[in-house]
């Protein structure tokens, strides 16, 4: 895991140290030019292949489409696959190297700050199906992940945006330090926030809890935290709002559920509400609470035809594998339809 402003010598370094005389690159199609200037001049470069991504794109077709590219180029068992893009990109690409002539090697370079601190670590890779979000994928770690910090300085906010909801996320889990930082940055302009201690702060989070449960067989469910409700908002919404956007959502959802089972505190619950809305993250959608409900019964986390939650007792105590009445699930998809005011501890 490399954390760098720049990463064009650490990856060169790998790319030496390694004795990687074969890789193809496969890119985001808007990433097409830095992808090229990232590694030419690399000895064993055999193509650099852009695709046109994006959360709707993230699908079997779309795979299908990379692996045909690969064999086109001449890719084999001995070649490594280097990515370059954010999280829908570590996701699918990740993906497609895993399934590819049965496995092979793979490399991110994270662009965004979503696959910084999350798509891109853990060893996950995923795309979605008509059924519901990452429903076909597979465990399978990279050899490497370089979070190019530097490339943050060229999204627009709503990218931004993206990761900031999984770091929140990461803040309540851990608390203490992480979610007492992003208090203090949260009035500052993002061009003065300490960006490489950020990233890596979120990736220690989500690493300690990978490497206690890869297969998320107990506690690495607690990393979903949000999720249940931001991928059926997602959903919901045909992919209009995004999985940022979804998961800051989320985040006040699992507050409200919390709440509603005696769990969390209204102190604790307004400090994340503070929060988020001083990141500009939204936290109401008007989404259809039915049509909600109906996108969460594809929720992959469910037991036996139950869903199961991850709720906060505590900012830095966080729990898993809980289950709510239907009831209490469509009341707070209701309050998520309204501002945050006295209703919402009714």
């Amino acid at each position: 895991m490399v954390v760098e402003g720049s990463v064009r010598e650490p990856l060169r370094q790998f790319v030496r140290d390694r004795g990687i005389d074969r890789f193809i690159v496969v890119c985001d199609a808007n990433l097409a030019r830095n992808a090229q200037e990232l590694t030419a001049g690399l000895r064993g470069r055999i193509d650099v292949l852009p695709f046109r991504l994006g959360e709707r794109r993230k699908t079997l077709a779309t795979v299908q489409a990379v692996l045909e590219a690969l064999m086109h180029s001449g890719a084999d068992r001995r070649t490594t696959i280097i990515g370059v893009g954010g999280g829908v990109a570590s996701d699918l690409f990740g993906f497609a190297a895993s399934v590819f002539m049965r496995g092979v090697p793979y490399v991110h370079i994270a662009t965004s700050l979503v696959a910084m601190v999350d798509a891109a670590i853990g060893g996950k890779t995923a795309v979605d199906l008509p059924s519901g979000k990452n429903l076909a994928g597979t465990f399978r770690d990279p050899v490497a992940v370089f979070a190019w910090v530097d490339a943050l300085q060229t999204l627009p906010y709503r990218h931004l945006r993206e990761g900031l909801a999984e770091i929140v996320k990461a803040g309540i889990i851990e608390g203490r330090d992480l979610f007492d930082g992003l208090e203090t940055l949260a009035p500052h302009e993002f061009w003065r926030w300490p960006w490489e201690t950020i990233v890596f702060g979120a990736q220690q989070v989500k690493m300690a809890i990978v490497n206690d449960d890869r297969e998320e067989r107990g506690m690495r469910e607690l990393l979903n935290l949000g999720h249940t409700f931001g991928h059926a908002i997602e959903r919901a919404s045909n992919y209009r709002v995004s999985h940022g956007a979804g998961v800051s959502i989320g985040l006040r959802a699992a507050g409200l559920l919390a709440l509603r089972t005696g769990r969390f505190s209204r102190e604790e619950h307004l400090r994340v509400l503070a929060l988020l809305t001083l990141l500009r993250l939204p936290i109401g959608t008007l989404e259809n609470p039915g049509r909600v409900f109906s996108a969460m019964q594809a929720d992959k986390k469910k037991r036996a035809g139950e869903l199961r939650f991850v709720l906060p007792r505590a900012i830095g105590d966080v729990e898993y594998g809980i289950t709510a009445r239907e009831k209490s699930v469509r009341a707070v998809l209701e309050r998520l339809t309204m501002p945050p005011g006295g209703h919402e501890f009714r």
